[in-house]
């Protein structure tokens, strides 16, 4: 009788990854300290932001936490090749859609308000209104959600 070892492998394989129930998740099995620390940072910075009253300053805040948050995302997936050469400076939003390709959605859009967070910090007052501050708060929480499952959890 011949055993096939690769099949077995493969079955139980297929039947660790199989979800165990909808909805439940659990830590991922190497997660990096470094990663979850920037994320702790975020949503904390995140929290901090949305009770900030100057629109300026709370838009600001709120970029920031999802630059923190893509830090995490680095952290937890880049792997440097070691290699000496020094390369380009590249923006955090780019590394990102390098890491993790399915951000890269994520990656534009925080890209694009980086001129307005650089006005906000500077203090130019009217670079952003209240709205557009409370809808980057909105959006930010969304991508704290993502980058906490990308990071720190996984589905059974």
């Amino acid at each position: 009788m011949v055993i096939d070892s690769r099949a077995r492998l493969t079955r139980h394989l297929d039947q660790s990854d199989r979800p165990a129930s909808p909805g439940v998740l659990r830590p991922s099995r190497t997660v990096s300290q470094p990663a979850l620390a920037l994320l702790g940072q975020a949503q904390a910075g995140l929290a901090e932001a949305a009770q900030l009253r100057p629109a300026g300053e709370r838009y600001a805040g709120a970029h920031l936490a999802a630059l923190r948050a893509t830090a995490a995302v680095l952290a937890a997936r880049a792997h440097p090749d070691g290699s000496a050469k020094r390369r380009r400076l590249r923006s955090a939003w780019d590394l990102l859609c390098e890491v993790a390709p399915e951000m890269g959605e994520w990656a534009a859009f925080f890209a694009a308000g980086a001129a307005k967070r650089a006005a906000a910090e500077a203090g130019v007052t009217h670079a952003v209104t209240a709205r557009e501050a409370d809808d980057l708060v909105r959006d930010v929480e969304t991508f704290l959600a993502v980058v906490s499952t990308t990071v720190s959890v996984r589905a059974l």
